[in-house]
Order: C-alpha cells, then sequence, then structure tokens
C-alpha cells in the first residue's frame, strides 16, 4: 500500500527541483547549448508552467484519494518525471546535456514509492528514452528540434555504444541497489510500525489497569520519591498525581515512615493512615524492588489495600460466631441456674417467716435474695442479649420516642444534673421495634449520664442519608462526659466488658445487638476526658 505521505513530499520535492534547479541552471546558461536561447527559454517556461500545474493538481488530487487513486497517481508521477527529464535532455543539447543523471532520481523514486519490479521496469524506460535520443540524433532525426547531428557524429558511433551501455548498466544498478535498500526499508517500517502499535496497546492496556484497580498502586525511585500514583491511592490520601509526583513517600503516607529503607525490598506491613475526611484507616502494603536494565535496584512498586472494613466485618464475623455460640449455651443455663435460683430465693423467704428467727438471721437471709435477685437479672440480661426477641418493625417518630424517654428518667437520680438536648427534626421516622428502640435509647442516655461527673449535657441530632444507594437515619448521641481510651473503645461492644464499678458489660452489648437485628449499624467515638459520641444508622 502506498502511503499518501510519501507521495505528497515527492511531488513537493519536484517543485523544489523545477524552482531551484531548472530555473538558476537551465533557464539562465540557456546560451551555452546548441539550441537558440530564445527557444530553450520558451520551452522551458512552458515545462515549468506545466510542471507546476500538474504538481498542484496532483496535491489535490490526494487530499482525498482512495488508496486505487494514489497508485494510479504515483504512476502518473513517475511518467512525468520521465518526460520532464527526457525534454530537459532534449532542451540542453542531447548528447552534450549533463543532465541525464536526473533519470537516477526518477529510477529511486519508484523504488521509494513503489516495488523493486517497478524500478526495474522505470530504469528499463530510462534507457529506451536515453538511447533513443542519441540514435536519433546521431541519424539527424532531431534536427526539426533544434538539435545537430554534428555533435553524435563527432564522437563516433562506438563512443555513442558505450555512453548507451554505460548509463544502461548505471540506471539498473540504481535500480537493483535503490530497490533492494526501499524493499529493506518498507519491511523494517513495517515491523517498527507493528512494535509500536503494540507497545501503544500495551501502555493503554497498562494505564487501564493501573487507573482501574482497587488498590493503591504507587511507584518510588531509590530516593524514596514518588513516580507513578494511581487513582485509588489519590483516595486514599487525597493528593492527586500531580501533587504527590516527586515528593518523597512519607510526605504523602506518614505511616510509612516506620519501614525506611526496606521500603526498596520486597516486603510487606501494616500502618495507620488518616483519610483527607480525618477517618482513621488501617492500609497494608507489599512493595516490590524495581529493577533497572544492568539489574540494580532503581525503586520499587508499592500495592496499598485498606484493609479497614476488612478487619471491621472480620470482628463481627468473630462476635457473630461467639453470639451464635451464647445462643445455645443460654437455652440450656435457662433451666440449669433460673430454676435453681427460683427455688433458693423461696426457701429462704420462707425460712426468714419462721418466728424463731433472730435478727442477724435475717440480715443474712436478705442478703442471699438480693445477690440471687441479682444473679436472676444478670441472667435475664445475658439472655436478652444472646437471644434477643425477633423484632416487629413499625414506623416510628424518633423525636417523639426520645421526648417520651426524657419524661420517664426526669425522676432518674442518675440523670440529675443532666440536660437533654433533644435536636431530632421533628418529621425522622425509622423502621424498628417500638419495646427495643425504647430499650436501646434508654441504655444509651442512662450510660451518657453516668459518664458525667456532676452536671452536664446529652445532644441529641439525625439527619436523612443515603449510603450505598438506600436511604437510612443516622443518629448521633453526644455528651461530654469523661470518655474513654482508644483501647477501651475497641472492647466497648464486647460481653462482660465494662469500665463502670459494679456494670454487668452487657448493656452496650445488647444495645448493639438489638441495633444488629433492626438491620442497622453502630459506632462510637471517644476521646478521653473530653466526651463520647454514639453514632446510630437505623433503617428509614
Amino acid at each position: 500500500m502506498i502511503e499518501k505521505k510519501k507521495v505528497f513530499w515527492f511531488i513537493l520535492l519536484r517543485l523544489l527541483v523545477v524552482s531551484v534547479f531548472l530555473v538558476t541552471t537551465v533557464y539562465l546558461d540557456v546560451h551555452t547549448y546548441d539550441v537558440s536561447g530564445e527557444v530553450a527559454g520558451r520551452v522551458l517556461l512552458r515545462l515549468i508552467g506545466a510542471t507546476y500545474l500538474f504538481s498542484l493538481l496532483s496535491l489535490w488530487v490526494l487530499r482525498k484519494a482512495t488508496a486505487l487513486t494514489v497508485r494510479t497517481l504515483t504512476h502518473l508521477q513517475i511518467v512525468w518525471d520521465l518526460i520532464l527529464v527526457t525534454v530537459l535532455i532534449l532542451v540542453s543539447g542531447g548528447v552534450t546535456s549533463h543532465y541525464a543523471f536526473l533519470y537516477f532520481l526518477t529510477i529511486i523514486s519508484a523504488s521509494v514509492l513503489l516495488a523493486r519490479s517497478q524500478a526495474y521496469y522505470t530504469a528499463s524506460l530510462c534507457v529506451i528514452l536515453y538511447g533513443a535520443i542519441l540514435d536519433f540524433q546521431y541519424y539527424g532525426k532531431l534536427a526539426p528540434l533544434g538539435l545537430t547531428a554534428y555533435p553524435a557524429q563527432q564522437w563516433g558511433a562506438e563512443y555513442l555504444f558505450y555512453l548507451i551501455f554505460l548509463h544502461c548498466a548505471a540506471f539498473f544498478l540504481t535500480a537493483f541497489l535503490a530497490g533492494h535498500l526501499a524493499e529493506r526499508a518498507r519491511v523494517s517500517e513495517s515491523a517498527l510500525q507493528e512494535k509500536v502499535i503494540d507497545y501503544e496497546e500495551l501502555e493503554r492496556l497498562n494505564s487501564c489497569i493501573v487507573s482501574t484497580i482497587d488498590s493503591g498502586l504507587l511507584t518510588i525511585n531509590a530516593s524514596g520519591r514518588i513516580r507513578v500514583f494511581n487513582r485509588y491511592a489519590e483516595l486514599l490520601t487525597g493528593v492527586s498525581q500531580q501533587e504527590a509526583y516527586d515528593r518523597p513517600l512519607t510526605d504523602v503516607l506518614p505511616g510509612c515512615a516506620c519501614f525506611g529503607p526496606t521500603c526498596l525490598e520486597s516486603g510487606q506491613g501494616e500502618f495507620q493512615h488518616r483519610d483527607p475526611d480525618g477517618k482513621e484507616l488501617l492500609l497494608s502494603y507489599k512493595s516490590v524492588p524495581l529493577m533497572g536494565k544492568d539489574g540494580e535496584t532503581v525503586g520499587a512498586i508499592i500495592d496499598l489495600h485498606d484493609l479497614t472494613e476488612i478487619k471491621r466485618m472480620a470482628a463481627d464475623l468473630k462476635r457473630a460466631d461467639r453470639l451464635a455460640a451464647l445462643g445455645e449455651l443460654s437455652a440450656r443455663m435457662a433451666h440449669e441456674i433460673r430454676n435453681p435460683l427460683a427455688a433458693i430465693s423461696g426457701s429462704v423467704q420462707l425460712v426468714a417467716l419462721r418466728p424463731w428467727v433472730d435478727e442477724k438471721d435475717e440480715r443474712l437471709f436478705s442478703i442471699i435474695i438480693r445477690e440471687t435477685d441479682r444473679l436472676d437479672g444478670l441472667l435475664r440480661d445475658f439472655l436478652l442479649y444472646a437471644k434477643p426477641n425477633q423484632p416487629s418493625k413499625v414506623a416510628l417518630n424518633l423525636h417523639k420516642v426520645i421526648t417520651d424517654l426524657c419524661a420517664l428518667l426526669a425522676t432518674d437520680p442518675r440523670m440529675e444534673g443532666v440536660e437533654v438536648d433533644n435536636e431530632l427534626p421533628a418529621d425522622l421516622v425509622v423502621q424498628f421495634d417500638k419495646d427495643q428502640c425504647s430499650q436501646v435509647f434508654w441504655n444509651l442516655l442512662v450510660n451518657a449520664a453516668e459518664a458525667m461527673t456532676g452536671s452536664g449535657s446529652i445532644g441529641i441530632d439525625g439527619a436523612l442519608v443515603s449510603s450505598d444507594g438506600r436511604n437510612e437515619v443516622r443518629i448521633r448521641i453526644r455528651d461530654n462526659g469523661s470518655g474513654m481510651s482508644q483501647d477501651d473503645v475497641k472492647q466497648v461492644f464486647e460481653p462482660f466488658f465494662t469500665t463502670k464499678k459494679g456494670g454487668t458489660g452487657l448493656g452496650l452489648a445488647t444495645v448493639y445487638r438489638i441495633v444488629e437485628t433492626n438491620g442497622g449499624r453502630m459506632s462510637i467515638n471517644s476521646t478521653l476526658g473530653k466526651g463520647t459520641t454514639v453514632t446510630l444508622h437505623l433503617p428509614a
């Protein structure tokens, strides 16, 4: 297939030759030839004009030419050049002309634009045309054109035969060498084009993979400065590729500072990172050395994964497994413990009614009854935590639920000095079990009040939000109590874990279980000495 670009440059080259070579060399020195200067000038001007016209017409046709049209146009260019050189030789003296070498350019053009066989055909035409000029001039057939036979006859037939043979050999040798080189160039260009296409395809594929994978991928050089920074890494850090480029890795990911130069070696690990929204993330990294062409380490490729949700899901799954085991155990414990406790409590109460029981014995009996009641309450809370009742969901107005609870808690001594600020919208509605909803907020408000020493305030606000394509209600309960350490926050939903004196450690665990059973989520953020915020996400 002939390239338009090559034909285009070939036509421009001809225009340049016509403009510079013919005008400056032939037209200005025409008086040195056998033909009169006036005749030669007219012929050359017409030749230049025709060549310009033909070239410009060819450029216009080339703009919208098809493959077949381009091939036909290329053949016409070669034929025109043969005619151009032949007329130039005739005008410049025939046998004495110095412009027979222009045939070589035509042969080379045929080799580059067409095929090797076309170069041989062109060489054959050059031999025929040049030989015909010399023969016709020798026998005086070109006298009407102003070419006398005297120069050719003066040199003799043998010299003319030698000149034709020499040009014939030169033409075919040029066709052979130019055709061979052009063929090699075409093969190399085709192979290079295939390689270029492969590399471009690989580059597009690589860019697509790097930018769309759901993990942070970045590369650093030997000095620890960032080079590649994909889209997911931008989301994790809040830093764009342009901003991260050539910055030290520890500036963008401070958690990597503890690994130091080991980032340039094969390894893996985990570190804490704070995302652009201020949320604490647990990231894992895996680094692989990036080798240069001589086998030296020139950097590293680092793969980042966000393990925060995976760790949370693993903890939830572990907690669910533990709850399943507790649920199986709780049914047996109800029969094995509650019945003996009831028997003990009833028996002690009967004995305490005997008339011979003195004051000291009554005090001991009251202790036994109180402790059996406490054990019964603990067992009841445990059963509620391990096997909560199946919820019966109804639409609840949260503002009204909290208002009613605040009225009930007003006489509770634990709420003394505590002010509850109900900022929930009046139209905020959730799908939740009515009794379980009251139990959840009762526990949360009492816990918040017990975390305060003296007076304090509890703020409750909520809003309708969208998460994963569905609507849900987000409720936040904030207090300014004593707060908790981060280690305590991690264990706050574990059964029997408590920071309160005399607590059972089942209150928040039960609340978490109820919220989960009703299709919601719960989380706690707390700072020691500054208070606690409990966040609930409930079905709207």
